[in-house]
């Protein structure tokens, strides 16, 4: 059942996204070769939570950490530890915030110094497949506009997009409906609705769409051990046009 917000639930979820963005924010100016990336997810559960959030992950399903952060040929879901960053990596950094019990979730990928053009290249598609969505993000519009958006585009430029994972619905909790797929499906298609707020979230892959998940339960990798980008906003439909409420890192 898609749940539908009201102007009131809207400007919470609103301030949660905007506690996300000033996070992300801030991790951004952490991101430098040799820091490792529980230094990374260790800063952010500390600044969410002395912000008056609550990290989103944290416990989710038993996930260990405040954020998920993900290394070249991983997708999503990588588990922060010991492991430094490195000059030429691309990292994607996910993050989900609960503010006065409301939910943002967003993401972004970046590369760690001076990286190929190749990688360049797939973070620059990834970003603008998101944003093709976003602007496909309006009443009246079916569901399956988003997904098309993000798809042809990834497509056209010899990618592919990950199937086994997409982006939903949030707000009320983590996790709602509908869940909004990467690549042109038969699932349902819904008209958009002012009060639909959704987390878009083009994963896209240097070569197959097939991933594996690692012993460690959550690390989601390509299965040919190609590179892979994430970025996601959570957006919110409205009379007219859309609203990112998550910008800002």
């Amino acid at each position: 059942m898609i749940k539908l917000k009201n102007a009131d639930e809207i400007n919470w979820i609103r301030e949660s996204g905007i506690l996300l963005a000033n996070t992300l924010k801030e991790v951004r100016k952490l991101i430098t070769e040799g820091i490792t990336t529980r230094e990374l997810d260790q800063f952010a559960h500390n600044y969410i939570i002395s912000h008056g959030g609550k990290p989103a992950f944290l416990g989710y399903f038993d996930y260990p950490a405040s954020l998920c952060i993900s290394i070249n040929n991983e997708v999503i879901h990588g588990i922060p530890g010991k492991r430094k960053l490195r000059q030429g990596d691309i990292v994607g950094i996910d993050l989900g915030v609960i503010l006065k019990g409301y939910y943002s979730d967003a993401s972004f990928s970046q590369g760690i110094g001076n990286i190929s053009e190749k990688r360049k290249r797939l973070l620059k598609v990834t970003e603008e497949c998101l944003y093709r969505a976003i602007d496909q993000s309006l009443a009246g519009n079916r569901l399956r506009k988003i997904s098309e958006a993000i798809y042809s585009h990834a497509k056209s430029n010899g990618y592919d997009v990950v199937r086994k994972f997409c982006g939903h619905g949030t707000g009320f909790e983590l996790h709602e409906d509908p869940q909004v797929f990467n690549y042109i499906n038969s699932g349902p298609n819904p008209r958009l609705k002012p009060g639909m707020v959704l987390a878009i979230e083009p994963m896209v892959n240097e070569g197959t769409f097939d991933v594996n998940i690692l012993d460690d339960g959550w690390t989601v990798v390509t299965a040919d051990g190609k590179d892979s980008a994430h970025f996601e906003h959570t957006i919110v439909i409205l009379e007219h046009g859309c609203e990112i409420l998550t910008k800002g890192f």
